[in-house]
């Protein structure tokens, strides 16, 4: 335990103990074993942080009152110049299992609930290098609630300052790969618990009588985006197949230049496709919806978003192969982030290589994310649907289809994403970062449910 700082605490049923996040196995353990207080209060190395005033006392108050089996609280956090503003978190649930949902940095955890759930679930790991209190967790979440306090209880100093968009390419970051399989194994034997696990069985693609005008449609929700939507229709343009395609652009009711743009390109070239709902309740996935069951959609869809291009001429046909020679009905390609010049950004090369066929849609559970672009079999997408949101949509979709079927990968970068100023997610603000969680939570919470259930039939 060479790594925590334990110290006496002010409140008789606590002990102290100054850690990092991303405990080893064995220290857990250690603490749980040794230390004979009724509560641990962990707080968490790599910023400073400063107890209100009776934090403690409201801590034990309400773990003792529900019988929490892990607590934690808001806080308000300090910048650089010394402003303070409040920083709220959000409530955990049965799909909060992804590894870096977000606890603050005083977590209140009560022993004997510790020492019961390693008792039925078994020890943590003592081989694990970052993710003994990751275990630890996923194990007290079986046994009782994990207690969000909506209270601001300390201050902090901020810890990471870089915007959101900078920071959700963590977990495909090459350099923390070790890190990752260590939390995918976590998370694997987690879901295995509680009766959510998928072996690598699929069920065969059906055959469809449906008739499709072209062969591949790539669709092309849009608002607003002048500057670059031409890019992004001219890089299908250049597409080079032994089939026939089609581009499906919905134009969610632009105010800039954005229409006039596809005016111009749909004259110019008959295989674009230039929709604009009559509807004006869409988000990204209502408008994909538009485009997927429109019937100009092609027998195949492919992804691309208004900002990005595909990076040579053979993505489309890359994309419909794979489905051709796998019968899968998804495949992800891989992409690499560049700046608005395509200049290569960090960390470049985004190819989800953690993905396999036997545990890729248990591991999807615990990422946010399964890659770009993504093609679909029309014909099972249509059944299934987008649900009419901005984000997200595609994350929802990826998981209903792998609860049944394969999907397939592409390994090679086929897409350029660009990182500029002018992205949804470069720069989020803080609700909005926690609407956007708490909705992916929601999501692996209903397939969490539907995979138990289809395992309990």
């Amino acid at each position: 335990m060479n790594t925590l700082a334990i110290t006496n605490s002010s409140h008789p049923k606590i002990q102290e103990i100054k850690t990092p996040t991303n405990l080893p196995g064995e220290a857990i353990n250690d603490l749980i074993n040794t230390i004979q207080a009724a509560y641990l209060l962990l707080t968490f190395s790599g910023s400073q942080i400063t107890l209100g005033a009776r934090t403690l006392e409201r801590l034990v108050q309400v773990a003792e009152d529900t019988g929490a089996t892990l607590v934690y609280s808001d806080f308000r956090e300090s910048n650089e110049q010394g402003e303070i503003s409040d920083h709220p978190l959000i409530d955990y649930q049965l799909g909060s299992i992804r590894d870096n949902f977000d606890f603050g940095s005083v977590l209140l955890l009560s022993r004997n609930a510790a020492l019961a759930a390693l008792d039925k679930h078994g020890a943590v790991p003592g081989d694990l290098q970052w993710g003994g209190l990751y275990d630890l967790r996923l194990k007290l979440s079986i046994e009782g609630e994990i207690l969000r306090i909506p209270e601001p209880l300390y201050t902090r100093s901020i810890l990471d300052a870089r915007r959101s968009g900078e920071k959700i390419f963590d977990y495909v970051d090459p350099r923390n790969r070790d890190y990752q399989i260590e939390m995918e194994q976590i998370a694997t034997a987690h879901l295995k618990r509680i009766g959510a696990y998928l072996e690598p069985e699929f069920a065969a693609v059906p055959a469809t009588t449906e008739i499709f005008p072209v062969h591949a449609s790539v669709i092309i929700p849009v608002r607003n985006r002048e500057k670059t939507i031409g890019d992004a229709v001219r890089s299908v343009l250049s597409q080079r197949t032994d089939f026939d395609f089609n581009v499906i652009v919905v134009d969610n009711h632009s105010t800039d230049g954005t229409t006039e743009v596809l005016e111009n390109l749909a004259t110019e070239d008959s295989r674009v496709i230039h929709l604009i709902p009559t509807r004006t309740d869409y988000g990204i996935g209502g408008c994909w919806n538009e485009g997927v069951y429109s019937a100009r959609c092609g027998r195949y869809a492919v992804q691309l978003d208004s900002d990005d291009i595909y990076t040579n001429e053979r993505t489309l046909a890359k994309m419909v192969e794979a489905f051709e020679n796998g019968k899968y009905a998804m495949v992800i390609g891989s992409y690499t982030t560049v700046d608005f010049d395509l200049s290569e950004l960090p960390p470049g090369l985004i190819d989800h290589k953690e993905w396999t066929r036997d545990n890729g849609r248990n591991n999807a559970l615990r990422i946010n994310g399964l890659g770009a672009p993504r093609a679909f079999d029309v014909s099972i997408l249509r059944q299934i649907g987008l649900p009419n949101v901005s984000y997200g949509e595609d994350y929802a979709l990826a998981l209903r289809i792998s609860r049944e079927y394969e999907i397939g990968r592409v390994y090679e970068s086929v897409y350029f994403a660009r990182r500029w100023s002018g992205n949804s997610d470069s720069a989020l603000p803080l609700p909005t970062m926690n609407r956007y969680d708490t909705y992916k939570d929601r999501i692996r919470t209903w397939e969490i449910q539907a995979r138990q259930r289809k395992n309990a039939r």
